[in-house]
């Protein structure tokens, strides 16, 4: 009884520390930004005067092996006479999805800057890890180095033994 009422305080504790900020290992969502990016979506509008193009409707972004899928997303162009039609970055809001292997993490938007590959989802914003599941309201993945930090009020829940 000793031992579990020492767990639970532990849980309790670790629980505290979460809330402020918890850094998190993402080995399933590195990935190669520079991979060409796909978009397929029910529409499509572009601005020429932003440089702006807006996808809507069943909106599912690929890059390798991994996944966006939105309501709506802005795609961002490099501005400049060298751009030639780089992405700079992609705005996708409404029921954000975002998978890589075995993780995912859903939110209510998310932004995701191609040249340094990050992206940062917030609002509702839920993680799985395999069995595992990491709440909060806001998400920054780096892509290159697979890390990232949940930030807001923290929540998790952990498999004891890999279940």
């Amino acid at each position: 009884m000793r031992y579990v009422l020492a767990f639970i305080m532990a849980l309790g504790l670790a629980g505290i520390a979460a809330a402020q900020g918890a850094q998190i290992a993402f080995g399933g969502l590195s990935h190669d930004s520079s991979l060409p990016i796909e978009i397929s979506a029910d529409q499509l509008a572009v601005d020429q005067a932003d440089g702006s193009a807006t996808f809507k409707g069943n909106v599912l972004i690929g890059q390798g092996d991994m996944r966006l899928s939105a309501a709506h997303v802005r795609v961002e162009y490099v501005t400049g006479a060298d751009s030639t039609g780089q992405i700079s970055r992609l705005h996708a809001s409404g029921g954000v999805t975002l998978v890589n292997g075995a993780e995912a993490a859903e939110a209510r938007q998310a932004v995701y800057a191609i040249a340094s590959g990050t992206v940062v989802m917030t609002g509702d914003v839920i993680l799985t890890q395999g069995a595992n599941a990491l709440s909060g309201d806001k998400l920054t993945v780096n892509l290159s180095s697979g890390t990232g930090t949940m930030d807001g009020r923290v929540k998790t829940i952990l498999q004891p033994g890999g279940q």
